[in-house]
């Protein structure tokens, strides 16, 4: 679509630079696009690998966990859990990708989540709390790069929409608002050198006269 615009030379001039500025900011853009979607693909593999095993120790975990749990008395598991001195403890942060920040999660765990008696608890229970506290920083893990993923994603598509909007809307629309303007200021020189023309045509009578 053509802008509305006067068909003036510093207007040419003026929509020449932008059209080339637009160009410039389109690459850009471009290669933004690709890097992101490289980024977002290599991390994608990783989180689908890490996904695959967390599911896989947790579903093993939540096994030892059912078979405590048919084998140890309510009660006594509730104590258990009760008297466990561990403590969990995440430190946020970030990391720069790009133009993004994406979250970036360290996790702590101190005491010991064994801090029951062994006296009235199974080999089972030892065995879940053990899968589960090894599988938690995976899990941590896991939530840090689904994030990062997602804002990833969500980045992608906002430079993908701009390198469209640039691409076909402002650029095409830049260049037949050009096309348009060289031909009407064509046409004004024709027009000119036409009556330039005929004014010296009609001087020349007028001296032969």
């Amino acid at each position: 679509m053509r802008l509305d615009v006067n068909a003036t030379r510093m207007e040419l001039l003026r929509l020449r630079k932008r059209v080339a500025l637009a160009r410039r900011g389109h690459k850009l853009l471009k290669d933004k696009q690709d890097e992101l979607m490289r980024r977002f693909l290599e991390l994608l593999g990783q989180t689908k690998e890490l996904r695959m095993e967390v599911e896989k120790a947790l579903a093993e975990a939540y096994w030892s966990f059912s078979y405590a749990s048919a084998t140890v008395p309510p009660e006594v598991m509730d104590v258990a859990f009760t008297l466990s001195p561990a403590t969990l403890s995440v430190e946020t942060k970030t990391v720069q990708v790009m133009n993004l920040r994406t979250p970036s999660f360290e996790v702590a765990l101190s005491g010991n989540v064994f801090g029951y008696g062994f006296a009235y608890t199974t080999g089972a229970l030892d065995i879940a709390l053990e899968r589960y506290q090894t599988i938690l920083p995976k899990m941590v893990e896991l939530a840090e790069r689904e994030k990062g993923l997602e804002m990833l994603s969500e980045e992608i598509e906002k430079t993908r929409r701009r390198v469209n909007a640039l691409e076909y809307v402002l650029i095409p629309n830049l260049e037949e608002t050009i096309r348009y303007i060289t031909l009407r200021l064509s046409e004004m020189e024709r027009s000119d050198l036409t009556r330039i023309m005929k004014v010296k045509a009609m001087l020349e009578e007028a001296r032969s006269a």
